[in-house]
């Protein structure tokens, strides 16, 4: 007698046990662990390389970078990009990415005004936020 009231003890911890692994099983299946959010944000040469940049211009030339952003954000994104160059906005845009979407883009600026170090700057928003997000930046020397 005692035996039995055991086993059926027994039986019952293991059958909510197996209902318990069940239910986290499936919960996981559904609802998939969430990585790292963020968003990747970066400046290419015109050959696609992270080297050569157009950092030593004369008068009136051209650079020519590409701009690229992926979103990795686990949700759909408006981003709002930003240009400056020595603080005045030269160009603005808006991109969509859903996720895991990539954006690449080449930029071409003119070099309007001789001296050392003016600052080329990228400005990465998300669009409902008013604080930026990411920030690129090159320095330019004009003769």
């Amino acid at each position: 007698m005692k035996y039995l009231r055991i086993e059926n003890i027994l039986s019952v911890l293991l059958i909510a046990s197996i209902i318990a692994s069940s239910l986290t099983l499936v919960y996981i299946m559904i609802m998939p662990k969430t990585g790292e959010r963020f968003t990747e944000f970066y400046l290419l040469d015109p050959n696609g390389m992270a080297s050569d940049y157009p950092t030593d211009l004369t008068f009136g030339e051209n650079g020519k970078v590409i701009i690229g952003i992926v979103n990795h954000e686990y949700e759909n994104v408006t981003y709002r990009l930003e240009i400056n160059l020595n603080g005045y906005l030269i160009h603005e845009e808006h991109v969509f990415l859903v996720e895991n979407e990539k954006w690449e883009s080449p930029f071409t600026f003119k070099a309007i005004e001789k001296g050392e170090n003016q600052k080329l700057e990228f400005l990465l928003y998300k669009v409902q936020d008013i604080e930026v997000y990411r920030t690129l930046h090159l320095w330019i020397n004009v003769t």
